[in-house]
């Protein structure tokens, strides 16, 4: 008998085993399962009022809310497709998204509101606008207009478990952004294998610290909500909000950017807190060096949790969390590890590869691109073939990451291939360099860029962000990177700033600061 494999299931098994027990926490608002679903209702009942048809594209731009979470589960349940929009874009990047998307309905938070207004008299197919908050230029405020249906159970669209479930576009850094297919098969056997591994249970509560438009939230909307996980809101990523939320709610889990967890390291100890509870927080991106994990293993004493993924697998694919066998190894050692990309989750699989294809040796030394085989992998980029036969080819997806791979069979990434720079004909990491000038104690935030070079092609160049009173010249910094690496991969140059660019998420923008640089020379910046 086949049972296909839909996220709707997710959020009826919450309702069904944890019906009266707190969903939602956002701000003053208190939501049970029951009452969420009833919402959900209204929600899915709106949108077939608006003839949203199964395959339909249903926009979301809205920072994490509980319009936001419930917006997965109505748009699944009448057949549709759920397209979150990166809250930081420019109005033509919204244009252009929701244009190619052929996007039907657009859901937009107040706040947000004025980043969209110029452009949607230019955006075909759009038909409905609904405002999360007060009605704006007549477009219905969504409370007023969800509380016009019924929240009653309804027949619900057939769904089988190779249609699509979200349409998630990547960040065009090299031309206009690309649309991730992923099904709801995909996203259900991500979160079966998330579940496991980040150890989700009914006893948890999530405080939404990494955007939900983020790759569904790393597919966080559902295998919590799977389990009747409380979940509490998080408009903004500021780090005293944060702490206080983890402090008032008994918060137990968070998925973020490192430069976020980097944020509440700095504020944690502004003010005594009473966090008695354990507290894990799941990071990817840029990897951390091993003295990071030794800052929230022991000044905040929660357990760090290192994952590797990417929009194209659903998106996490491995986990540095230790094994058995790792777990008698000294504090250092274990740091190390704990910072790698890890080992493949399961269901996985997870290689790196010389240009050949062939695997490399197990030395941490050789450098290989990270390939994967799972049954999370997109179905393609939406009306981009092109792309998606560049990107999976013989049943493998090409990540585009570079990496080595330990004698443990933990894989370290090295950089992305288009940040690796190239000096002279040799290969300088920037996430190498990075590590070695945040072990300075006055540097707060790096991010290591290749800058043109008459004699060389490129050098290494820093861009820094230093401590709040701390004091470091170009010359200091340039001289404590050469005592611990090769002299070529130490930074030729240093600008000192006030912040980094960043995405959304958190993730430090290397091409924007490229741009900067390159802007007068040939080379295309990535």
């Amino acid at each position: 008998m086949h049972v296909p494999l839909v996220l709707t299931d997710f959020l009826d098994r919450a309702v069904q085993q944890y019906g009266e027990k707190v969903a939602i926490i956002d701000d003053e608002k208190r939501l049970t399962y029951k009452q969420l679903n009833a919402r959900v209702n209204q929600l899915s009942r709106g949108l077939m009022d608006f003839g949203i048809k199964k395959g339909d594209k249903v926009a979301y731009l809205a920072p994490n809310t509980t319009e936001m979470l419930e917006g997965f589960y109505g748009v699944y349940a009448v057949g549709g497709v759920m397209t979150p929009l990166n809250t930081r874009l420019k109005p033509s990047d919204y244009q252009f998204i929701l244009t190619h998307s052929e996007s039907r309905a657009l859901f937009v938070d107040e706040e947000l509101y004025p980043l969209v207004k110029p452009i949607l008299s230019l955006v075909p197919n759009l038909d409905h606008i609904v405002i999360h908050g007060e009605s704006i230029d007549g477009y219905p405020a969504y409370d007023k207009w969800r509380g016009s249906f019924s929240s009653e159970a309804f027949e619900r669209v057939d769904l089988e478990e190779n249609d699509i479930a979200s349409l998630l576009y990547t960040s065009g850094t090299t031309g206009d952004p690309k649309g991730v297919l992923l099904t709801h098969r995909s996203n259900y056997l991500h979160a079966m294998s998330s579940m496991h591994h980040l150890r989700v249970s009914d006893q948890d509560t999530l405080l939404h610290v990494l955007p939900m438009f983020h790759v569904n939230g790393w597919g966080s909307p559902f295998y919590y909500t799977a389990n009747g996980v409380t979940q509490v809101m998080l408009r903004k990523a500021d780090p005293r909000v944060i702490l206080d939320k983890v402090e008032e709610h008994g918060v137990t889990v968070m998925h973020m950017a490192p430069t976020v967890l980097n944020m509440i390291l700095e504020t944690y100890h502004s003010r005594k807190r009473d966090i008695r509870q354990d507290v894990r927080v799941v990071i990817a991106g840029s990897a951390p060096p091993p003295a990071f994990v030794r800052k929230v293993e022991e000044d905040l004493k929660w357990e760090f949790i290192q994952v590797y993924g990417m929009t194209e697998i659903s998106p996490l694919i491995t986990t540095s969390i230790l094994r058995s066998e790792e777990k008698d190894r000294p504090n250092e050692e274990k740091y190390r590890l704990m910072a790698k990309a890890g080992y493949s989750m399961i269901g996985s699989k997870v290689k790196v590869v010389d240009e050949l294809g062939n695997e490399v040796p197990h030395d941490g030394k050789v450098i290989g691109e990270i390939i994967t085989r799972t049954n999370a992998v997109m179905e393609g980029y939406y009306k981009n073939p092109h792309a998606t036969n560049q990107t999976i080819r013989e049943g493998w997806l090409h990540t585009g990451d570079m990496a080595t791979v330990d004698r443990d069979g933990f894989i370290e990434i090295v950089d992305r291939m288009k940040d690796v720079i190239i000096s002279g004909g040799e290969n300088i990491s920037s996430i190498e360099v990075e590590g070695v000038l945040y072990e300075h104690d006055s540097v707060l935030e790096a991010a290591v860029i290749a800058i043109p070079h008459e004699r060389w092609g490129e050098v290494p160049h820093a861009v820094v962000v230093l401590r709040e009173g701390h004091g470091l010249t170009e010359k200091e910094l340039i001289e404590f990177s050469r005592e611990k690496l090769a002299h070529f991969k130490a930074p030729k140059s240093i600008t000192f700033a006030d912040e980094l660019p960043k995405t959304a998420s958190g993730k430090i923008q290397k091409v924007v600061i490229r741009k900067e640089f390159w802007k007068d020379h040939d080379r295309m910046v990535h």
